[in-house]
């Protein structure tokens, strides 16, 4: 009994090593991009995929056909809805790393958009797990979509008079 059991907790090991292996580089990515680090400085980024991976492993003999990535997405991407909420007193502005392109989005606008056009998932999908109805998750995508392509000017620069020279 205890070498079945033994034999079933390495090959439960091994193929969720295979598994991390083949997808940890692309959801560490997706969680980048959520949390809008610098690809080479992500330490809630890497806790972020930490959590999600121990979850997924918890929970791997259970899983049964499941698709691990997408489980493993959808607790990453409610991980960090849930932590926006919690530290920031809603989906509010979080203080991303200047230098990312994301940056000048909102937490939710950065997961919606995340999880849309880098994950490909569908609205519907994406509407289902947030909690919102797909108009909003159409909405919130089309504005982030915008304000990333059209980023918001910065101020003006101030004017500063010179001094006219008579002769």
């Amino acid at each position: 009994m205890r070498q079945r059991q033994a034999s079933q907790g390495a090959r439960r090991a091994r193929e969720f090593e295979a598994f991390v292996a083949g997808a940890a580089g692309r959801l560490l990515h997706a969680a980048t991009l959520l949390t809008a680090e610098a690809p080479d400085d992500n330490p809630r980024a890497r806790r972020l995929l930490t959590l999600a991976l121990a979850h997924t492993y918890a929970r791997w003999h259970r899983l049964r056909g499941e698709d691990p990535y997408d489980h493993t997405r959808q607790y990453l991407a409610t991980r960090f809805a849930r932590a926006a909420w919690h530290q920031y007193g809603g989906l509010g502005r979080a203080r991303p790393h200047p230098d990312s392109a994301l940056a000048v989005l909102a937490p939710q606008e950065r997961l919606i958009l995340v999880l849309r056009l880098y994950e490909g998932v569908a609205e519907a999908q994406t509407a289902a797990l947030l909690g919102l109805p797909t108009e909003r998750v159409r909405t919130i995508c089309d504005r982030a979509t915008a304000t990333l392509l059209h980023p918001p000017r910065g101020p003006a620069p101030a004017v500063v008079p010179t001094k006219v020279v008579s002769s």
